[in-house]
């Protein structure tokens, strides 16, 4: 049975970091290429970042040079650090995992920045 587990949300003030993790457990971790997706209340889940098989990151340019994705292979864990939140970051948070033909969804953290 494939699991993802995120970890390290929490309230945080504006202008704060937090280190999100994501766990694997029952699939090749090392074979998915891994997302990180947020929802906030009333809106649409959208992609935050996201990381290649070899390593290589994306992110919108909501994110960009605020939120670094990194992965450990060895660990089976994906990684997002966010660095100078804001309130619209204020979110569950979810990672995501799939290839061609698999698609796994943790159940989410949430992170709240408070103004």
């Amino acid at each position: 049975q494939v699991q993802l587990v995120e970890s390290g949300g929490g309230l945080v003030q504006a202008g704060g970091s937090l280190r999100l993790s994501c766990s694997a457990s029952g699939t090749i971790f090392s074979q998915l290429v891994m997302e990180w997706y947020r929802q906030a209340p009333g809106k649409q889940r959208e992609l935050v970042a996201g990381i290649t098989r070899g390593g290589w990151p994306n992110y919108p340019n909501s994110v960009k040079g605020r939120f670094t994705i990194a992965r450990d292979n060895d660990k089976n864990t994906l990684f997002l650090q966010m660095n100078s939140l804001k309130p619209e970051d204020t979110a569950v948070y979810y990672c995501r995992g799939r290839d061609g033909s698999v698609d796994y969804w943790g159940q989410g953290t949430q992170v709240t920045v408070s103004s």
